[in-house]
């Protein structure tokens, strides 16, 4: 097996075993309904957290997010930004598998 077989597989095996992971970004808001006596018209802390993303067919989809979930939402994005990185490095891998089979 060649050097770059065994980093492709190293590869597969790391995407294989790659923690869940989401696509997106988060964004915080702070909506008014816009009645006039309404309590959300006084200045408050409290802010909401949105996912947005795109979907197959790119088009932005928005998916609220509780405070709560807040820290695995992000850490789900960062898992997403090391498994694109993984692909990448995959991708590269495979063209060098690809160039030393047809030299044979």
């Amino acid at each position: 097996m060649t050097t770059a077989q065994e980093k492709r597989n190293a590869l597969l095996k790391k995407i294989g075993s790659h923690p869940p992971c989401l696509r997106g970004s988060i964004s915080t808001v702070c909506a008014k309904c816009g009645r006039a006596k309404c309590i959300c018209m006084e200045p408050s802390s409290r802010q909401a957290y949105r996912l947005t993303y795109k979907n197959a067919h790119q088009k932005t989809r928005t998916v609220y997010v509780p405070e709560r979930e807040l820290p695995t939402v992000r850490k789900m994005i960062a898992n997403y930004h090391e498994f694109r990185t993984l692909v990448e490095q995959l991708i590269e891998a495979n063209v060098e598998v690809f160039k030393e089979e047809s030299r044979r």
